[in-house]
């Protein structure tokens, strides 16, 4: 009976999927979850991804549980309504990257020798997701980076593409070169031109400085993430030492906020060494 899989903890993904049929069912499901459709629960799937990274950055695992098991509930979400649709099931997903996998690691699964460096083991990634986009009809070089991806990662991975086919400066001091040019134009907009011109400008900053983070080797999406923390880290320091002095950040000015700004990251800097 349905209810015996619904209420059977060792049940594993079936009970979940059978939720997901339930919670969707016409007649008998939940208004709401009834109603939502790719496009509804698209942010929340995105949203969980992100959960999901804070949960692994702050090191807490018992929350990372959650947060992955949220994450698939997302994907079960999807394929309830690709089944619906008739456009595809769980299994056939389940089975699509299991023969992805398998395709893609021919040096374990396959004859190939393992006996390669990382090196090269990411170049014949890259040979055999190229030959894939090709089966695909991709054929322009950027054909296939999600247009959905946060700005600042798909700008990154637009130039990784890009490069591959040798559209790419040639060392890090034409790019850095590139960001005062861009900086510089950005002053003029900021002076001189509209604001739509303005919102142009800064756009072109943001992009040449993904393009720096992947000469140097960072993912600009994960070193701003942790400048946000850093920020956050720093600025709720600044409020502890306010209400130390029975003071909120509205009561402060900025020049006394700075001089405590200065003082978290000089006590940071005294731990760290």
């Amino acid at each position: 009976m349905p209810d015996d899989l619904i209420r059977n903890e060792a049940a594993g993904i079936e009970r979940l999927l059978e939720i997901m049929r339930r919670l969707r069912d016409p007649e008998t499901g939940c208004p709401w979850d009834i109603e939502q459709d790719f496009d509804t629960i698209a942010p929340y799937t995105i949203e969980e991804a992100y959960e999901v990274a804070d949960a692994i950055e702050r090191r807490d695992w018992p929350e990372l549980e959650g947060e992955l098991g949220d994450l698939l509930l997302q994907s079960v979400y999807h394929t309830a309504m690709g089944e619906e649709a008739g456009h595809f099931t769980f299994q056939s997903v389940v089975r699509n990257i299991s023969n992805k996998m398998v395709a893609r690691h021919p040096h374990v699964f396959g004859d190939e020798s393992r006996e390669k460096s990382a090196e090269q083991q990411t170049k014949d990634w890259e040979a055999i997701k190229a030959a894939e986009r090709e089966g695909k009809k991709q054929q322009g070089a950027l054909d296939g980076v999600a247009v959905g991806l946060p700005a600042l990662l798909r700008a990154y991975k637009l130039q990784k593409r890009a490069a591959r086919v040798g559209f790419d400066w040639p060392d890090t001091g034409d790019v850095i070169a590139k960001i005062q040019e861009e900086a510089a134009e950005l002053v003029e907009a900021r002076d001189e031109l509209s604001p739509e011109e303005q919102f142009e400008e800064f756009g072109d900053l943001m992009f040449v400085m993904a393009n720096l983070g992947r000469h140097l080797g960072i993912e600009p999406e994960a070193a701003l993430r942790a400048a946000n923390a850093k920020f956050t880290r720093r600025f709720a320091a600044v409020e502890a030492k306010l209400a130390e002095i029975d003071k909120t950040p509205q009561d402060s000015d900025l020049a006394e906020m700075d001089a405590l700004w200065d003082a978290v990251k000089k006590d940071e800097n005294a731990a760290k060494s």
